[in-house]
């Protein structure tokens, strides 16, 4: 079932999703500022290509892990989030859509503070 969840979903904006992940782990491993970022915008990239049987876990809370999280939140982080509850709410409108909806859901809260997350097999 797993599978056949990650492919629709790779499909139906998975790959779309990924990409933009990627191509802003890209942008951020060229400038120099935004080395420190990079990692973990990978991390969300591979998470967003296939989200389905993966779960978000703390990794390292540090006061490194928070300063970083803290300009992310107030730079980039919060209206990515914002994207991903939007795209949530107009799947969840349809019932076919709740599992891509809180996919979504996942995907706005490391969003959120991406640093100091690790992506596990459920």
């Amino acid at each position: 079932m797993r599978l056949l969840l990650n492919l629709l979903w790779f499909i139906f904006g998975g790959f779309i999703a990924g990409t933009a992940w990627l191509l802003a782990g890209v942008i951020l491993a060229i400038t120099i500022v935004g080395l420190p970022w990079t990692p973990a915008v990978f991390r969300i990239a591979g998470f967003a290509y296939w989200p389905f049987g993966k779960v978000v876990v703390e990794r390292d809370i540090g006061p490194t892990s928070l300063l970083l999280n803290i300009v992310w939140l107030l730079l980039a982080g919060w209206w990515l989030a914002l994207h991903h509850v939007v795209l949530a709410f107009g799947l969840a409108v349809t019932i076919i859509g709740i599992p891509f909806a809180w996919q979504h859901l996942k995907l706005a809260a490391i969003s959120l503070a991406p640093v100091g997350k690790a992506v596990v097999e459920a």
